[in-house]
This record gives C-alpha cells, sequence and structure tokens, in this order.
C-alpha cells in the first residue's frame, strides 16, 4: 500500500480490503479537526496513502464525508451503550483498520474479537506494533465467505460468552440478499449472540451510490448489491428484531457535519429505512426474537 503502487495502472479500489483504507482516511480527516467528534491517533497511518488517494479521486464519497463520519459517531455511542448494558463480548466480523478497542475507554472485563482476512489483519498488525487495549482483546484471521469456518468460528465464540454484540460495519452491502439471510441465520443460532449493530441503506440509495461511484467498487470486484425494501424489517424472518435504527443524516445534522444545502433534508422526519424510494443510510441494531 505504498506510494509507488498508486503509480500503477491498477485500479484505484484493488480489492475489498483498500476500503478499509478508505474509511481510515476519513476518521483520520475527522480527528484532524479541533472540534473532531471522535478521536483516532491511528487512522492517519494506516489510510496511507492508498486511503488518501481513493478519497481524493472518489470526489462524490468526499463531497459526502459527513455519512462515513456519522456512521462512525452512531457506532461509538451505540457500543458503549450495549456494553452499558451488560455485553460481555463484542464481535466485530469484517473489522477491516477499525481500531476502537485501542482509542475508546473499554471495561478490562470486555472481550473484544476483531475478525477480518489475513492480510487485512497482517497491515494492521504491521503499523500498529504493540499498542494495547484495556479491555481482553485477540484477532482472528477468517474469510467469512466461507460458510462453513464462519459457522465454526461463531460456535466457537458463542461459547466463551453470554451476552455478545456482533458488528458488521460497511459488510452487508456487498452480499446478495440470500448471502444476508443466511448470515443471518448463522448469528442467530448463537444463543449468546444478542445484539448486532449493522449498517443499511434503502435500494434508492443503493442505486444512487452504484450510480455515482459503482465504477471504482465493481472494478475491485465489490459492487453494492444488498439494500433492502422492507428496511430493517427485513430481518425479521431471520431470527432478529429491529430495536433502533439512527439515520447517518439526521446525526450528521445534529453532530454538525452536514453540508448547509441538505440541511433542509434533516427537517423531514427520519423514515427508519421504511421508504425503499428515498435515499436512507442508518446504523440499525437488531436484537433476538
Amino acid at each position: 500500500m505504498s506510494g509507488s503502487e498508486l503509480e500503477t495502472k491498477e485500479p484505484l479500489i484493488r480489492d475489498i480490503s483498500d476500503t478499509a483504507c478508505w474509511a481510515a482516511w476519513y476518521r483520520a480527516y475527522e480527528t484532524s479537526r479541533e472540534d473532531a467528534v471522535f478521536r483516532d491517533p491511528f487512522a492517519l497511518k494506516l489510510a496511507g496513502e492508498r486511503g488518501k488517494e481513493i478519497a481524493r479521486k472518489v470526489k462524490f464519497s468526499t463531497k459526502h464525508s459527513w455519512s462515513w463520519v456519522a456512521r462512525t459517531y452512531l457506532f461509538d455511542h451505540l457500543i458503549l451503550e450495549q456494553i452499558g448494558l451488560g455485553v460481555d463480548m463484542v464481535v466485530n466480523l469484517a473489522c477491516g483498520l477499525d481500531t476502537r478497542p485501542l482509542r475508546m475507554c473499554l471495561p478490562t472485563h470486555l472481550q473484544w474479537i476483531e475478525v477480518d482476512l489475513p492480510s487485512v489483519l497482517d497491515y494492521k498488525e504491521a503499523l500498529l506494533g504493540r499498542e494495547k487495549s484495556e479491555c481482553r482483546f485477540e484477532r482472528v484471521r477468517a474469510d467469512l465467505s466461507d460458510v462453513n469456518a464462519r459457522r465454526e468460528l461463531f460456535a466457537r465464540l458463542g461459547s466463551r460468552a453470554k451476552n455478545v454484540l456482533i458488528l458488521s460495519e460497511g459488510l452487508i452491502t456487498y452480499f446478495t440478499e440470500d448471502e444476508v439471510k443466511q448470515f443471518a441465520l448463522d448469528l442467530a443460532a448463537q444463543p449468546s449472540f444478542q445484539r448486532w449493530l449493522t449498517d443499511l441503506g434503502t435500494p434508492a440509495l443503493i442505486k444512487m451510490l452504484n450510480e455515482k461511484m459503482g465504477k471504482e467498487l465493481a472494478a475491485a470486484g465489490s459492487p453494492l448489491k444488498f439494500g433492502p425494501e422492507q428496511g430493517p424489517r427485513f430481518f425479521e424472518p431471520y431470527g432478529w428484531t429491529p430495536l433502533k435504527a439512527s439515520s447517518m443524516l439526521h446525526c450528521a445534522e445534529k453532530i454538525k457535519r452536514l453540508p448547509w444545502m441538505m440541511r433542509p433534508w434533516a427537517l423531514l422526519p427520519d423514515t427508519k429505512g421504511l421508504k425503499p424510494n428515498q435515499p436512507w443510510s442508518g446504523a440499525v441494531l437488531l436484537g433476538r426474537k
């Protein structure tokens, strides 16, 4: 992920792993603000030249960087809320270059498990070195697209805790509907998996994002796919009940990151993702049925 790599004729986003550098760049930019709503001291190093270049060239995404900031902010607050309510393990699936165990104040008894591809975690560990977490923190190298392997992983982790919070930030949007159904069922098969926090978009949003920046994602073999017409209620037949759905747009207005030309939209009621023809995105907290 060095600068020299960017000079080749390879795709801007080579694979799904590069989106982690992209996300880290927006966290780094927010961290640099005097009025930052969160601080990630590791983000700039992790983003590297790759993350910076993707953000520079995918102009639509950078124009709407408020959505990246709002997602991080919402996830931070919902995670801490659930830990306060008794979560004893957090499992961050496809964690990418997330650094919450290192940058957040977490209880020492909490188990925090990061899961991602070996290449992602190797890159992360090479840059973060000996950084330590206050909680019981570990990384697991696994390919979540391998159904049997992930079921074995879920069973192993599920047996180690009583009240688990699953995170899938920036993950299921790359799945097909059938893949999300099976993923939800696999999670629901573990009794200790009590809460699931994910981001979600409507069909209208997925269509718009694919029109605006789908070329780069498709070139990496990772087009955006999942945006259910039912909104958060999509998960109900597969063992999960929506408990909370928080709009990225309304959050961005609250934390004063929404561009002035978009502020009138924040005056409208939050649709909770239930109007498929409107470009809604949000953080959705699910609980067991």
